[in-house]
């Protein structure tokens, strides 16, 4: 039984590095060397490499509206080739995982609820200062 849990860390330890390098490699080539205009600001969010490695799907973000979105993931979709090549190149591995890319929502979405935790926060002040001058106007005891 030592022996499989030893190799399942083995290929988990192996799949995080290849996940680090590809995470890597593709946000250099977003910088450095794909000047696709549809490509806007987008940033490497994570990548997730299948089991057996022969898919690698890699997250994005990209700062923008929704259409700016859009275009930059057609913008991905059209350098995919391209990225795959230089993915192999840059890991020597024998078989090069199928990149993809999508669309990771997850920073919008954390922006989002701290924006509205602040709301809320800002709304709960408001009323704990009304309730202290005795600015209660509505629902206060005996007024019907």
């Amino acid at each position: 039984m030592r022996a499989s849990n030893s190799t399942g860390t083995t290929m988990s330890y192996r799949r995080e590095k290849l996940e680090e390098q590809i995470h890597r490699i593709v946000s250099d080539l977003l910088i450095r060397e794909i000047k696709d205009p549809r490509i806007g600001f987008a940033t490497v969010t994570g990548v997730e490499l299948a089991g057996d490695y022969s898919t690698a799907k890699i997250g994005i973000s990209v700062l923008g509206d929704p259409r700016d979105m859009r275009k930059t993931l057609e913008g991905l979709k059209s350098a995919t080739p391209y990225v795959q090549h230089r993915v192999g190149k840059s890991l020597g591995i024998r078989v090069t995982p199928k990149i993809s890319f999508f669309l990771d929502s997850s920073l919008v979405e954390g922006v989002n609820m701290v924006d509205l935790l602040n709301r809320l926060e800002d709304t709960e002040k408001k009323e704990h200062e009304q309730h202290e001058s005795g600015g209660e106007q509505e629902g206060e005891p005996g007024d019907e």
